[in-house]
């Protein structure tokens, strides 16, 4: 079925010798596809099985299962569509340059996402977390916590799809943060409140920034890369298009190869972990007893983790000496949710803090932590790792420099905790990415290589353009921020468009530009109503 006509017939495309997109894969690659998922889902299911007969749980219903495996599978299904959709981007200058065959391309770059999922970080997957509404968060194992879940991830796959099918480079890290922001907006309005007060808005704003600044930067240097390459390197064969089916020289040929394998790895590390961030979510909330703490960490950090919370909590009780009355933690709770200090703020703190470190003192590690406490001990070191940082970036306290520093050491202490991402979760994630690469690329890959400039991409065009995205993808990754290599690598393309003099197809433009507007607004719309909706059901 042709590609719709939202985006430039093939009959304007760039002019030159377009790639052959229409051969199908052979049998044995097929063979080898499904056999890989069908071992990917059997590995995350033993996983899963083998986690749960370490921690001695007890099945006395398989519904909590059912869900987990549906919130599972949606979750890898998310990952999955984010691989044809994005990582398409990768490929195309490769492809278009004649650099790789088409389906070796694909299969290139989807081996180097699985490598870079595996090999990240997982600074992004918390930074994605954050932005949730924290009560939705300590109660994720609710009815409320899977609404969630389900209406975040089916909001970002439906729209995926949607501009996928159009042909349309939208951004999958710009559908899923608008996901976040829906079923935020949709919580607070739900239970009375102003629908600004149910997300992070200082931690979408910095990712906003990333978001918005990222397309730009890629435009701007990719051109630049460009014209400084025309200036200082003389050789003509880099700035002219490919001719007929022959590859570009060995040398040309390997720096495009190296630049497509750098974004392909880049887009593995950063995107890969949003659904390990939600993957983690959904863990915790169905099998607290098994991923709710770190129960690998060894018993004498646990040891060294208590201590830290008696000195802390020390010093906070000499800044604010006043006793708390009560439970502190509604005290903390409404802070976190409005950000605004009170006077108990500090004494409840305080209190928190010294009855988790009593807690894991009288357990003596995080391993013997009984299963019915798991739960409750999670919650008391999230809502307390959460205060602290909003209390740091509000400036709360008046605290001496000897006083801040324990406290930013108890928060280390509390994320090493609960921010652990189990090897098999990575496993899981990297498989679907990587298979989800070479699915459903060629739409994309057209659009790239044919319908954003009105001249052929040269080799230097591919090359900038794939350099620009590999370092900015990597430095967003480095400090936590989710960028969207949809946005950098066709911005990129744009951009040495422009600085070559060939121009750009203004109808694709407009309709890029189209879809990075309406994509924020309609992934809040859609999932604050499958949220409502959901909560409804549940």
């Amino acid at each position: 079925m042709a590609t719709p006509s939202l985006i430039a017939s093939p009959h304007t495309s760039s002019a030159g010798p377009q790639p052959r997109l229409d051969k199908k894969p052979g049998l044995v690659t097929v063979i080898i596809f499904f056999a890989v998922l069908a071992m990917g889902l059997l590995f995350t299911a033993y996983s899963l099985m083998h986690d749960m007969r370490e921690m001695g749980a007890q099945v006395t219903t398989w519904t909590p299962f059912l869900l987990l495996g549906v919130a599972l599978l949606i979750a890898l299904g998310f990952e999955f569509v984010n691989g044809f959709h994005d990582t398409a981007n990768a490929v195309a200058t490769v492809i278009y340059t004649n650099s790789l065959p088409p389906h070796f391309a694909v299969v290139w770059s989807g081996f180097f996402n699985f490598l870079g999922v595996l090999l990240s970080s997982g600074a992004v997957a918390f930074g994605i977390i954050a932005l949730l509404p924290v009560e939705l968060i300590l109660q994720v194992g609710s009815s409320a916590g899977f609404a969630m879940i389900f209406a975040l991830l089916i909001a970002a796959i439906l729209w995926n799809l949607g501009t996928w099918w159009l042909g349309l480079p939208a951004s999958s890290s710009h559908t899923l943060i608008g996901s976040i922001i829906g079923v935020g907006v949709a919580n607070a309005l739900m239970h009375g409140r102003d629908g600004t007060s149910g997300v992070d808005w200082s931690q979408a704003i910095k990712i906003g920034y990333a978001l918005l600044l990222s397309p730009l930067i890629g435009f701007a240097f990719a051109a630049m890369l460009l014209l400084a390459l025309r200036a200082f390197v003389k050789n003509r064969a880099l700035y002219k298009a490919p001719k007929g089916d022959a590859p570009p020289p060995w040398w040309i040929r390997g720096m495009l190869i190296a630049t497509c394998t750098g974004v392909s790895f880049a887009h593995g590390s950063n995107d890969g972990q949003k659904g390990m961030g939600l993957i983690m979510l959904i863990l915790v909330g169905t099998l607290p007893m098994a991923y709710a703490l770190n129960r690998t960490m060894p018993a004498e950090q646990s040891l060294q983790f208590a201590a830290v919370a008696e000195v802390t909590q020390v010093a906070l009780v000499k800044s604010a000496p006043q006793p708390l009355a009560g439970d502190p933690r509604p005290i903390l709770s409404t802070y976190v949710r409005t950000k605004e200090p009170t006077a108990e703020l500090v004494p409840a703190l305080a209190a928190l803090a010294g009855h988790i470190g009593d807690e894991v003192k009288g357990y003596g590690s995080l391993a013997k932590v009984p299963a019915e406490a798991v739960g409750n001990v999670r919650n008391d070191m999230y809502l307390t790792s959460e205060t602290i940082r909003l209390m740091d970036k509000g400036k709360v306290g008046n605290f001496d420099a000897d006083t801040q520093g324990k406290l930013q050491l108890f928060k280390q202490q509390i994320d090493d905790a609960t921010r652990f991402i189990p090897l098999w979760v990575k496993i899981a994630v990297a498989i679907a990415l990587g298979l989800g690469t070479m699915v459903g690329w060629k739409r994309i890959v057209v659009t790239v290589g044919e319908k954003i400039g009105k001249t052929h991409l040269t080799y230097a065009q591919g090359a900038s353009a794939e350099m620009v995205a590999m370092l900015t993808i990597g430095a967003a990754d480095m400090y936590g921020l989710p960028v969207s290599t949809t946005h950098v690598l066709s911005s990129g393309v744009a951009g040495t468009m422009v600085a070559n003099g060939g121009g750009l197809q203004m109808r694709t433009i407009r309709n890029l530009l189209m879809a990075w507007v309406l994509t924020l607004p309609a992934a809040i719309l859609l999932s604050g109503s499958l949220y409502w909706l959901f909560t409804q059901l549940f």
